[in-house]
């Protein structure tokens, strides 16, 4: 049976994960991944009364657990960018699967419902602020998944190439992979009701979103690129800066995971709603209903 040593898998004193400190018997089987740690509170505002078990904050990372109609969620925030989401899959998967008593593998193992609510910014121009986008497929930009072994195995090489050789994708840049939300999930969050798309999930997000503020870029016409680019019928919708990695992971974990943003900036007609809190309440309400 595999075990993990303390430098390994760091426990706290209280029998926490380290980053999160979030006991095992606090995780549902059913979590909602936001940025915002503030939006957690939000997320927990919706729970049936008296329902919380836990309110954890550490860092960027803050947990409420409780109920939603009955159903055991947990909310976690990641704070920004994928390095956060690795710390935030990895310690999940431990509380789920591994025994904290005796740092062994679990034999039975749990496989969560996991999704990401956020913004994100919309690339095309039929892409109206205030769409709900559910990511089917995310391309990330981060090279996190390059660290786990059979990468290959789990993105889409095919659409990986010809994004890479369309685009002009920087040499020096790790190169950006392809990986799919698990369809069951997306299908029961998006219904009829949201579009869905192929989201870029940026590892910045000046930059590498073709942002241009005092430094220039190294492909400065990327996103115009990014706009044009087709692979088999699909298209990129939008930037976001989390899903690939959680969706990644997910996929070699064995866990169901996708991610949902509400559009509040146009890249392509160069607009922005900063009063998008309504959106995303409602937002977060019909996830908490259908996950």
């Amino acid at each position: 049976m595999k075990t993990f040593p303390a430098s390994q898998l760091i426990i706290n004193a209280d029998g926490s994960a380290f980053h999160l400190h979030l006991k095992p018997e606090f995780l549902a089987d059913k979590v909602i991944l936001v940025g915002d740690q503030d939006r957690v509170n939000m997320v927990a505002s919706f729970f049936d009364e008296g329902s919380i078990e836990c309110d954890v904050q550490s860092r960027e990372f803050h947990t409420i657990t409780g109920k939603f109609q009955g159903k055991r969620i947990s909310c976690i925030s990641t704070g920004i960018g994928t390095d956060n989401c690795d710390i935030v899959m990895n310690e999940m998967d431990a509380l789920a699967n591994i025994d904290f008593a005796t740092r062994t593998e679990k034999a039975e193992k749990r496989s969560l419902d996991i999704v990401r609510v956020g913004t994100c910014g919309g690339m095309q121009e039929d892409i109206p602020l205030g769409t709900f986008l559910v990511s089917q497929k995310s391309i990330g930009f981060d090279g996190v998944l390059a660290f786990y072994e059979d990468r290959d195995k789990i993105v889409d090489l095919g659409f990986e190439k010809a994004f890479v050789d369309f685009v002009g994708y920087p040499k020096k840049a790790a190169v950006p992979y392809v990986v799919s939300a698990n369809p069951e999930l997306v299908d029961r969050i998006a219904r009829d009701d949201m579009m869905r798309g192929c989201t870029i999930a940026s590892n910045g997000f000046y930059g590498p979103q073709g942002r241009v503020l005092r430094v220039g870029l190294a492909v400065p016409d990327i996103n115009e690129k990014i706009t044009a680019f087709r692979y088999e019928g699909q298209r990129i919708t939008n930037y976001e800066m989390e899903g690939s990695c959680i969706a990644g992971l997910a996929l070699h974990m064995g866990h169901r995971a996708m991610t949902v943003c509400c559009v509040i900036a146009q890249r392509k007609i160069e607009a922005a709603n900063t009063d998008y809190k309504p959106r995303i309440k409602e937002l977060v309400h019909t996830v908490l209903e259908r996950i």
